[in-house]
C-alpha cells in the first residue's frame, strides 16, 4: 500500500533543504542532482561514509553525531521518511550529514567513483519472493554498484533480522569477490562494540529475535 502524503511535507522539505542534495535522476525525477563534488559538499577531504535506506534517520544522526571525523550521506526513496531524518539533522545542526532522495540503483549518476570508505545496509527490504530478487540491496546488481562506489578495502556493514536475506547476502557476497567478515548470527550476544540500535532494531529486540550482522570487505576495484 503506498504510504499517504503526510500533511505539509513540501513545505517541510522546502525547509530542510540546507542538508538536501536533492533527487536522484532516474527518468521520473529529471532534473536532479548532478555529479556531485564530495570535498565542495561538505567543505573537506574527510572520509565519506554512505547510508543507503536511511529510514527516519536514528542511524544516520546518531553516527554522525558520534564521528566528526567522517562526513556521511544517507540515501532514502520516501519523502515522507527521510523529512524526519533530515529535521532531526538540521535541530542537532549537523555539518557532516547531507541527504539524497531517490532510488539507490541510480547512485552511481551522481556519486564520483571510489568516493566511499563504507557503505551501511540497515534492515534493508528483504523482497522474499525470488522473482523480486533483484530489487534486495544485495544483489549483483547493487553489488556492482557498491564496487564502483567504494574504496580500496572499503567496507559494506550489513544488518538484518530476516535470516535467509543475511543467507543470500553472504552468498552473494563471496560469489562477487568480497570477503566476509565478523558475521554473527546474533548480534547483541557476539563481543561487536560500537552498535548503534535502529528503530526496526528495537522493535526486533523487543520481541527477542537475533539480529544478523556482517561486513562485506570488497577486494580487487
Amino acid at each position: 500500500m503506498r504510504m499517504r502524503k503526510k500533511k505539509h511535507l513540501d513545505e517541510r522539505l522546502d525547509a530542510c533543504k540546507q542538508v538536501c542534495l536533492g533527487w536522484i535522476p532516474d527518468g521520473i525525477h529529471k532534473g536532479g542532482v548532478q555529479m556531485l563534488d564530495i570535498p565542495a559538499v561538505f567543505g573537506n577531504e574527510s572520509p565519506l561514509r554512505l547510508e543507503i535506506g536511511c529510514g527516519k534517520g536514528k542511524f544516520a544522526n546518531t553516527i554522525a553525531a558520534r564521528d566528526h571525523e567522517a562526513n556521511f550521506i544517507a540515501v532514502e526513496q520516501s519523502p515522507n521518511v527521510i523529512v524526519m531524518a533530515m529535521e532531526q539533522t538540521i535541530a542537532a545542526q549537523l555539518t557532516n550529514l547531507r541527504y539524497l532522495m531517490g532510488n539507490a540503483e541510480y547512485l552511481a549518476k551522481v556519486l564520483p567513483e571510489h568516493c566511499a570508505e563504507r557503505i551501511y545496509l540497515n534492515f534493508s527490504c528483504p523482497y522474499p519472493k525470488s522473482r523480486y530478487a533483484k530489487h534486495r540491496l544485495t544483489s549483483p546488481l547493487f553489488l556492482d554498484i557498491y564496487r564502483r562506489l567504494l574504496t580500496k578495502n572499503g567496507v559494506i556493514v550489513q544488518k538484518t533480522d530476516n535470516e535467509g536475506f543475511f543467507d543470500y547476502s553472504l552468498e552473494q557476497y563471496r560469489e562477487n569477490g568480497f570477503e566476509v567478515r565478523n558475521m554473527t548470527r546474533d548480534l547483541h550476544n557476539s563481543g561487536i562494540t560500537g552498535n548503534i540500535i535502529t528503530e526496526y532494531e528495537q522493535r526486533f529486540l523487543e520481541q527477542g529475535l537475533p539480529i544478523f550482522y556482517c561486513e562485506a570487505v570488497i577486494g580487487k576495484i
